[in-house]
């Protein structure tokens, strides 16, 4: 399978998807969201498969929603965006339940939804140039597409609302230390090892693996997050503030909030 947008490769037992959309940076366009689910399917169907590696192309892994077509859906009323929410989210659903591991190898920018679909996955690898953001706030959002359900989860509740709330970036030194990546590699390195890391599943027994996961997934923890944050984003997106934030960001002005700078003493 391959289309425009994401490209689907069977490597052994593992298979690769690739965004790659250098027109967004690889944003969750619709086209996008169509490939990765379509992708999540054909894992789903290939007993073979025992992994999947997740990256992206064009030096970003994901920047996150399509900021154009959120922009255009801001006329919806709020059952619709509930509809547009409950779409994206039941794609993050099939990938957080899938019973094969699942690795993030990325590289460069993993903002908002990207950051989100990087927690999706059971293992993160990372380059030095990796860089991840709980985006929202800065135009007037909440965080979705399950980051509310994994983030505090792999970092805890109280850092995970300084990160939801100051909208700041993340550096890959930082996500090795907060424990949202788990190892660096250098740029030519990071495929081969998320390729190695998924063939280790080649020997593992595919129960077993399928039932870690099933037993360490919270489905009703899951579910809550989703419905709340339809609900929480669908008003969010009839807001003023959010449309004045979006109206800044394509008019390339700095965003109303930013968090304040640290200032620690000498």
């Amino acid at each position: 399978m391959s289309d425009a947008s994401v490209r689907f490769e069977r490597r052994g037992t593992t298979a690769v998807v690739t965004l790659d959309d250098p027109v967004t940076r690889n944003s969750l366009t619709p086209e996008l969201k169509e490939g990765l689910a379509a992708a999540i399917a054909q894992v789903k169907a290939d007993t073979g498969i025992r992994a999947v590696v997740i990256t992206g192309a064009n030096g970003a892994f994901c920047a996150g929603g399509d900021l154009r077509g959120i922009a255009a859906a801001g006329t919806l009323e709020s059952d619709g965006m509930r509809s547009r929410m409950h779409g994206a989210h039941a794609i993050f659903r099939e990938l957080l339940s899938l019973d094969r591991p699942v690795i993030a190898a990325v590289d460069g920018a993993a903002y908002g939804a990207g950051f989100s679909l990087a927690l999706a996955a059971d293992f993160v690898l990372v380059t030095p140039r990796a860089r991840f953001c709980m985006v929202f706030v800065r135009i007037g959002l909440i965080p979705d597409c399950s980051a509310t359900y994994t983030l505090p989860r792999i970092v805890g509740a109280q850092r995970a609302r300084e990160l939801f709330l100051s909208a700041r970036e993340v550096d890959a030194r930082e996500a090795l230390a907060l424990g949202i990546a788990m190892e660096q590699h250098e740029q030519a390195a990071l495929l081969p090892r998320a390729l190695a890391l998924a063939g280790s599943f080649a020997g593992a027994s595919p129960l077993a693996v399928g039932l870690v996961k099933r037993i360490a997934l919270d489905a009703g923890a899951m579910e809550a997050a989703f419905e709340a944050e339809a609900n929480g984003q669908a008003l969010c997106f009839q807001t003023t503030p959010h449309r004045q934030a979006v109206q800044r960001f394509f008019d390339k002005q700095p965003p109303a909030f930013r968090w304040p700078a640290r200032t620690d003493p000498e």
